[in-house]
């Protein structure tokens, strides 16, 4: 459940609304990585509730978005890593000058509450987490999920990739990787810090910087976007001043 909102995250909400030249009645088509969900998830419904505005989302993993975006599906707001906003701004499908960074995201190695904690404080030692785990969850492949590939790349780099892999207990996301660790159905996993949202996972920290990947992540407006306006204000609400704090306690280094 989202929590009680805020005076100044209301007068943001606010703005946005005036912002916009009317609320539709139509659904706005949000195509958004799956790094965000938690800070949608907790300010969506107040944002609903204030504005009427109705919103239809399709959250997943970077391969995922990559193929919902492909299959022609209609799309109002995109919110995407910066190397797939990229690859979208080169095809021409984006409005020019409609595109917010919104802060970048690093990678952390999550347990079960109560479980020993392992020693992350060295890229060796991450290797050795790794090597003592029985399980170890991470996004389904097929997903293309940021950071499934980026555990990929760093197991490589020890030399154990055929134990990680063999290991394995895929998941639908880096959430739902962190909630099968929850469950007791993998030991660990590696996953961007802001997908940590199930009960009984715990975030031991981020990843040393030597092997860390920090993600951008950008929001924008797609050129077929029925409703320009609405999502306008939409993003003017997610990013307002008002909102910085709740992307930092999730994990987020916004954009100064």
């Amino acid at each position: 459940m989202p929590d009680a909102m805020s005076p100044l995250r209301s007068l943001t909400i606010a703005a946005a609304v005036m912002m916009a030249t009317s609320v539709s009645a139509a659904e706005l088509n949000v195509i958004a990585a799956g790094a965000t969900r938690g800070v949608l998830g907790q300010m969506i419904d107040d944002y609903s509730r204030q504005t009427g505005q109705k919103f239809n989302f399709t959250i997943g993993p970077t391969g995922q978005l990559r193929d919902t975006i492909a299959s022609g599906k209609p799309m109002d707001l995109v919110i995407t890593s910066a190397t797939l906003m990229g690859e979208l701004e080169k095809t021409g499908k984006i409005t020019p000058g409609s595109r917010i960074n919104i802060g970048r995201l690093g990678m952390g190695v999550v347990i079960r509450e109560g479980a020993a904690v392992p020693d992350i404080s060295t890229p060796e030692a991450v290797k050795q987490s790794l090597v003592e785990a029985k399980t170890i969850a991470y996004t389904d492949p097929k997903l293309g999920g940021t950071s499934f590939l980026h555990l990929v790349k760093i197991a490589d780099r020890f030399g154990i990739k055929d134990d990680v892999l063999r290991k394995g207990v895929t998941a639908t996301g880096g959430h739902d990787a962190a909630a099968k660790v929850a469950e007791g159905k993998a030991d660990i996993a590696l996953i961007l810090v802001s997908e940590v949202h199930a009960k009984n996972a715990k975030l031991v920290g981020l990843l040393p910087e030597a092997i860390q990947l920090w993600t951008i992540y950008a929001a924008a407006i797609p050129l077929s976007s029925a409703d320009p306006a609405a999502a306008r204000a939409f993003v003017a609400a997610l990013t307002g001043p008002s909102m910085r704090d709740l992307w930092i306690k999730a994990g987020w280094q916004p954009e100064k």
